[in-house]
């Protein structure tokens, strides 16, 4: 009973997980959208994009304790303000700090993350961009990606974007994902499918010879 309740327990927090990132991209969306407005009235829509970009890699990633003073409920949003015009006022575009501040008075700072892909994202759709992301086992040249764009051209409907990262754990092959779609084919996947098939023909194999071998009057 204990096991079941630990259970049940479990499943509710990968729920509540999962809730809580679905509302964490639905806010990512608004402010990408206010964000994107405003800095095209202003004329600096490249600008914003590159500046958070580099908010994000050069600040975020590089110094996570300054992230995690951002996204704080204990830092107060007028010293956030603050903290924000001490940083960035001589490094970013007005439009860009003006946002920060708007997302600090609102408690929104631990959201820039998403912002930042919900903002990309939206650029890109308006544009007939798609992203593609690339994952392959070792490292492939410019002329590969530009050939994966190529084919993948008229399967997606617009400008192939393609993001490449590295993964050893692949084996070999590659994977690709288009939005919410995978296109798999390493060598690992191939395999792991190989061997749930095997599971799967065993567990069938075995029911199979039970029910020949059950007891026909039921007792």
């Amino acid at each position: 009973m204990a096991e079941y309740d630990d259970i049940n327990a479990q499943d509710a927090r990968v729920a509540a997980q999962i809730d809580a990132d679905i509302s964490v991209e639905h806010i990512a969306n608004v402010y990408a959208k206010a964000l994107l407005g405003a800095a095209d009235t202003a004329g600096v829509t490249v600008t914003v994009l590159e500046e958070l970009d580099a908010l994000i890699r050069q600040v975020l990633d590089r110094y996570p304790k300054f992230e995690a003073v951002l996204a704080s409920g204990l830092v107060s949003a007028k010293e956030k303000a603050q903290l924000i015009d001490r940083v960035f006022k001589t490094k970013f575009s007005t439009t860009m700090v003006h946002f920060l501040k708007v997302a600090a008075s609102r408690g929104r700072l631990d959201c820039l993350r998403a912002i930042q892909r919900q903002t990309q994202e939206q650029y890109d759709r308006q544009r007939g961009r798609v992203r593609v992301d690339l994952t392959t086992a070792a490292p492939v040249d410019s002329a590969v990606t530009r050939r994966l764009a190529d084919s993948l051209q008229p399967l997606v409907g617009g400008e192939p974007i393609v993001t490449h990262r590295v993964d050893p754990k692949l084996i070999g092959g590659m994977v690709v994902r288009v939005g919410d779609t995978v296109y798999d084919g390493s060598v690992a996947n191939q395999l792991k499918n190989i061997r749930q098939q095997m599971i799967d023909r065993s567990v069938h194999e075995i029911q199979s010879r039970r029910d020949r071998f059950r007891d026909p009057t039921g007792d």
